[in-house]
């Protein structure tokens, strides 16, 4: 039997790197439904103007999601503006495109900060809020990366790898709390975050693919949220494979060039960034646009 549908009409949400790609396109696709968005980002300009072609009652926020206090300011803000928060999309995050051996300690250190103490701020302080209203929606955004090792990008594979088996123990913790805990795991996705990456190996989709993937997710309650769906099936099944048959089928795929035949180039903006985010509220340039989608 098919489960029924829950409206998203009315819900306040809270989306952090939420000024552009997937962001936006899911705060596009909310106020669609009828949702009250709240959007999150470092560069509150271009967050401010996103909110403002939104309509709907969309807000704009200034958002560090590595400093707690800003998080907090954050949540606090928006339901100030909005009302009690009914679902926190955590989907800032970034990166960096580089064999690991040469990857620097500060790329390191951002990746973990961003995306994944981010993740953990904002998972921690949804629930302080949802728990004792006994409903709500936290929706992760980590990576097809956080399911298998992508060659080129293996801090940021580390980092969405974390952000799944945080998704899962948290999802477990809240069971029966009314709580519903989402993973979103996105293929390539066609946003700056992925500019000048070979495309030929791997069919990526747009933002709105993985946006209303999440809407449809949240009227109809399931963790596992992969874009496209088709690929649940598939790493359902090479999960029953021998490594090395999954190895070689990744290989025979491309998986293991995608991030080695890049456009470093059509890159340059995006990475430059990326590169100037910093760890804490106190150190990050203002209005420096660093925190980008999570794909």
């Amino acid at each position: 039997m098919a489960k029924e549908r829950r409206s998203l009409n009315g819900k306040v949400v809270a989306i952090t790197g939420g000024a552009r790609g997937i962001g936006k396109a899911t705060a596009t696709a909310l106020v669609r439904k009828g949702c009250r968005v709240a959007i999150g980002d470092l560069d509150l300009e271009l967050a401010e103007k996103t909110a403002d072609g939104l309509g709907g009652g969309t807000i704009a926020l200034g958002l560090d999601v590595t400093h707690r206090p800003s998080f907090e300011s954050f949540l606090a803000e928006t339901e100030r503006q909005l009302g009690p928060v009914d679902a926190v999309i955590n989907n800032a995050g970034i990166m960096p495109v580089t064999p690991f051996v040469d990857e620097g300690e500060g790329s390191i250190r951002r990746q973990v900060d961003i995306n994944l103490h981010g993740v953990i701020t904002g998972t921690q302080l949804a629930i302080a809020r949802m728990r004792p209203r006994g409903t709500g929606y936290i929706v992760n955004i980590a990576s097809q990366a956080g399911k298998a090792g992508i060659p080129g990008i293996a801090t940021y594979s580390a980092t969405k790898h974390a952000v799944v088996g945080l998704s899962e123990a948290v999802r477990a913790e809240l069971r029966g709390s009314g709580i519903e805990v989402l993973c979103v795991m996105p293929t390539v996705v066609n946003t700056e975050l992925t500019s000048g990456v070979g495309q030929k190996w791997i069919k990526p989709v747009e933002a709105a693919d993985v946006a209303n993937e999440i809407v449809d997710a949240m009227e109809v309650p399931r963790f596992d949220v992969f874009v496209p769906s088709s690929n649940g099936v598939l790493y359902r099944v090479m999960g029953l494979l021998p490594r090395a048959w999954r190895e070689a089928l990744g290989r025979a795929m491309g998986v293991d060039k995608l991030m080695f035949e890049v456009d470093h180039g059509a890159r340059r903006a995006y990475e430059e960034r990326a590169a100037a985010s910093k760890p804490s509220a106190d150190e990050a340039p203002p209005g420096e646009p660093a925190q980008r989608d999570a794909a």
